[in-house]
């Protein structure tokens, strides 16, 4: 596993593993940071059920400001500061050992512009994880989501589904908060997912 684009391209990854760790495919990552595009650059993220922080790292590599890595495995969190280590960007990540969604609650920033989720496919409080999520976005924050191609995620009302996109047995969807869809479309962040098909 690599870094695909941006400051710390083709940088290798360390990938071990174990029962219940399943990496974002480069191949689906790619396809994520060609959606989001120079919309990533300055952002506050959450990577949230983090794994190897792969998603993260690349956010970074590409220009996102700071990312905080939430993770409930210390193995994944061990893993995710040594990758941030490799590739020189620790100064600009805070890594977290806790369970979702209750660390969303103590949660600072209490605001961030993208917020990206990849939870175990078949994790049954998936509602809740959005629903706690969609509390720390923002006017013209996204959403992003990676589930099991033919089990759509139960989204709260206070998110709107803007888009979704298939690689394989994997998909992404992409979300706004609901509130924006009263007013226009704040920034690029949204701009960039708003005109794509599902």
């Amino acid at each position: 596993m690599r870094i695909i684009a941006g400051t710390r391209k083709g940088r290798r990854l360390f990938t071990p593993r174990w029962d219940g760790l399943r990496p974002t495919s480069d191949r689906l990552r790619e396809t994520l940071f060609g959606i989001l595009g120079p919309a990533v650059e300055g952002a506050r993220v959450l990577d949230g059920c983090a794994g190897t922080g792969a998603v993260g790292l690349e956010a970074l590599s590409r220009g996102a400001a700071h990312v905080v890595f939430i993770d409930r495995d210390p193995r994944a969190a061990a893993l995710i500061r040594r990758n941030a280590a490799v590739c020189g960007l620790a100064d600009r990540c805070t890594v977290r050992r806790a369970a979702l969604p209750a660390a969303l609650r103590r949660l600072v920033p209490a605001v961030f512009d993208l917020v990206l989720l990849d939870p175990p496919y078949d994790a049954p409080d998936i509602g809740a994880l959005l629903a706690a999520a969609a509390v720390h976005l923002g006017p013209g924050s996204l959403l992003v989501i990676e589930h099991a191609r033919y089990r759509d995620p139960p989204a709260p009302p206070t998110l709107e589904a803007l888009r979704s996109v298939r690689a394989g047995d994997s998909a992404l969807r992409f979300y706004r908060p609901a509130v924006d869809r009263a007013h226009a479309m704040h920034g690029t962040m949204q701009a960039v997912v708003s005109d794509g098909g599902t």
